[in-house]
């Protein structure tokens, strides 16, 4: 049985006439006692979310080793061709009960725990009582003793993750762990990038993601700001974007609309981002970043899919990043930040209501910011968007969850190796992967390979396209 194939059920409950699902979601299937039993995750509409369902069919005597032969073969198919995947995955999970909506903790025990448990892992689990909790154990890990970690929160239980392998004592082998991400939050934006968007707030999804993922190697970005080294995986930002993401905390129970929200009442307010923002340049040219786009993701899905993939690098970007994962940097800044002036360093002077940099193309469901970033080509994408009218940033949210708004004249884009904010007020404030931090002068570098994450295809599900007239640039 081929691992791509579609697997069809026929069940007698009148709620389940016929289940249709691919080999692939199929997390277990075994003859015990007589007893064929299997689980699996399927949908019960074509537009309903996933679940886990379990058959189980007493086997005559005469028929034993036919099922058990029968359900062997199921589940070699179902693990087929995936050399990263081996069964019983040694799971730590971490569970934050007040993230967005505060239903973590449900999900989890009625939807993603039974679908570990299904899968026969190992699993560990910590509801975290406080802020940086999880980043506190993490940070102690036993290397050894785990296959995946596993956060069920939104963007900033991973971020305390990314810094507690960080700041682990052996942190080359701490952030080669993958990280398995599971959509409870707001914002879930690294969520939707792995899963696409259809997927990206599925917890079911996200759990299978965790049982069968493969590793894909990603960027970080590292802060230093005084003496200190932070790290962030998916987005920096000043001005109004941080407004909105740290200003609406009142607003949890919204979910992912409180972002919208904010927004509009921001947008309404119209306040500059009292920044001076330098920027290390390596591409600018639009169309070419999303021609490098799509050449990298036809590369990602021959290398998936098996087949050749051509030596060639067409992306003119290959020259600006390394071979090889960057090392870990002192966790101490140790030197001043690079002059705008040194390195091909620009300094954009214009007006601004934010500045936006970061990996991964979703930020939020309603929101693609970065739609030409690459997991690992290790360049930070920047924005810097100018002051315009309250009309036109009221109509750009039209289109926001495509990207089009990276084709307007008034926001820059940028692929850089680095980068660094001047605060020319104390009164604003800076946001890193949702989390807040002081509104100080800072410097971001790109360092790339440096962490790990669980992906079902090993890329973005992400789709963005030229204009049909490809005119704009």
């Amino acid at each position: 049985m081929a691992s791509h194939c579609a697997w069809t059920w026929r069940s007698v409950p009148e709620k389940w006439p016929r289940i249709d699902t691919p080999v692939r979601n199929v997390v277990w299937a075994e003859v015990s006692d007589s007893v064929l039993e299997i689980s699996f995750i399927a949908r019960r509409r074509k537009k309903h979310a996933l679940s886990l369902v379990h058959i189980t069919g007493r086997i005559k005597d005469d028929q034993v080793q036919l099922a058990t032969a029968f359900a062997t073969s199921l589940l070699d198919a179902a693990y087929a061709g995936k050399r990263w995947v081996k069964r019983h995955r040694r799971l730590r999970v971490f569970v934050n009960p007040k993230s967005g909506p505060g239903a973590s903790v449900s999900h989890y025990l009625k939807r993603v725990e039974p679908i570990f448990q299904a899968a026969r892992c190992v699993i560990e689990t910590t509801f975290t009582q406080h802020p940086r909790h999880a980043q506190d154990l993490v940070r102690d890990l036993d290397v050894d003793q785990y296959d995946a970690v596993v956060t069920m929160s939104g963007d900033g239980l991973v971020h305390e993750v990314v810094n507690g392998f960080a700041e682990h004592a052996l942190p080359e082998r701490a952030l080669s762990i993958p990280i398995a991400p599971i959509p409870t939050g707001s914002g879930n934006g690294l969520c939707i990038n792995l899963l696409g968007v259809e997927d990206g707030y599925d917890v079911c999804a996200a759990a299978l993601n965790a049982v069968k993922g493969q590793p894909l190697r990603i960027d970080l970005c590292s802060i230093t700001q005084n003496d200190t080294r932070i790290y962030s995986f998916m987005s920096q930002v000043v001005g109004l974007f941080a407004i909105v993401d740290l200003g609406t905390e009142y607003l949890r129970f919204l979910g992912s609309t409180r972002f919208l929200v904010g927004y509009v009442i921001e947008v309404l307010k119209l306040k500059p981002c009292p920044v001076k923002l330098s920027v290390q340049v390596v591409e600018s040219d639009k169309k070419r970043m999303v021609e490098n786009l799509h050449a990298y993701q036809a590369r990602a899905r021959a290398k998936t899919s098996g087949a050749t993939v051509p030596d060639a690098d067409t992306s003119s970007l290959a020259a600006a990043s390394t071979v090889v994962a960057s090392p870990l940097p002192d966790s101490k800044a140790t030197s001043a930040p690079a002059s705008p002036l040194d390195d091909g360093w620009i300094t954009f002077d214009k007006p601004m209501s934010y500045v936006y940099a970061g990996k991964g193309p979703y930020v939020s469901k309603d929101f693609m910011q970065f739609p030409v970033s690459l997991p690992d080509d290790g360049l930070v994408d920047v924005v810097a968007q100018e002051i315009t009218t309250r009309k036109a940033m009221l109509d750009a949210m039209d289109g926001s969850e495509n990207g089009d708004s990276y084709w307007l004249s008034t926001q820059h884009y940028w692929k850089a190796r680095a980068y660094r904010v001047e605060p020319l007020t104390s009164k604003s404030c800076l946001s890193v992967d949702g989390e807040a931090y002081p509104f100080e002068p800072f410097q971001v570098e790109c360092h790339r390979e440096m962490a790990t994450v669980l992906s079902p295809c090993g890329y973005y599900q992400a789709q963005f396209d030229l204009p049909q007239d490809s005119t704009s640039s």
